[in-house]
């Protein structure tokens, strides 16, 4: 369950991204384009602590881009190459941003998500100290099944940048899409989604045990 608060960020996630994402090897667009959101879905995070989201953005007229991000109340130990930016949350404070390429917590709940068939985290928008359902378009599956082994994942061992994002574990590894233009199709476990405009689905990441 993932729960959104009623909050401003200085500066935006979008604000963040726009200067991160230029300086990306796998990004494809103008340095100066003003960066859309395109649609985003959520993870959850078993112990509670880091939040997990990834978003889907545009920028000009080149492909939809996709960003997982971590959300921390402290930094990430070891994890300042992983490091976007920080945001002021006027609920929660400061918050420490990271691509989750790099962030063990992302990648077990991505591995496991795959593996047992699950999908996205329920959203709940907090109003007034209730928690109300946030409808959301954007649908993902994993192609495993309900039960599955999840292998621990104890140590990320090595991140390749580019399209897709390899990640290295001790125990599995995975291939996170970077630019959603259809063209990577690779073996292995899948996680695909849907989204307004994207009727149908779209492979979004692989996992593949080692």
């Amino acid at each position: 369950m993932a729960v959104i608060h009623r909050a401003e960020l200085r500066p935006t996630k979008l604000e963040l991204l726009a200067a991160w994402l230029p300086g990306r090897r796998w990004y494809q667009g103008h340095a100066d384009a003003d960066v859309v959101r395109v649609a985003a879905y959520r993870f959850d995070d078993p112990a509670g602590a880091v939040g997990i989201e990834t978003m889907l953005v545009s920028a000009g007229d080149g492909p939809v881009h996709q960003v997982p991000l971590t959300y921390r109340d402290a930094p990430l130990d070891g994890g300042d190459d992983w490091l976007i930016g920080t945001v002021e949350h006027s609920v929660l404070g400061q918050r420490w941003v990271y691509d989750a390429c790099g962030d063990p917590v992302y990648v077990a709940a991505l591995a496991g998500v795959i593996l047992t068939g699950g999908g996205q985290a329920e959203e709940f928008l907090e109003v007034d100290g209730r928690l109300e359902p946030r409808e959301t378009p954007t649908l993902v599956s994993g192609s495993g099944s309900e039960g599955a082994d999840v292998p621990g994942i104890s140590e990320i061992l090595r991140v390749i940048e580019d399209d897709p994002t390899l990640v290295v574990t001790d125990s599995v590894q995975l291939a996170v899409v970077r630019r959603l233009d259809g063209g990577n199709r690779l073996p292995g476990a899948a996680l695909t989604g849907t989204w307004n405009g994207q009727p149908n689905p779209m492979p979004l990441a692989y996992v593949s045990t080692r």
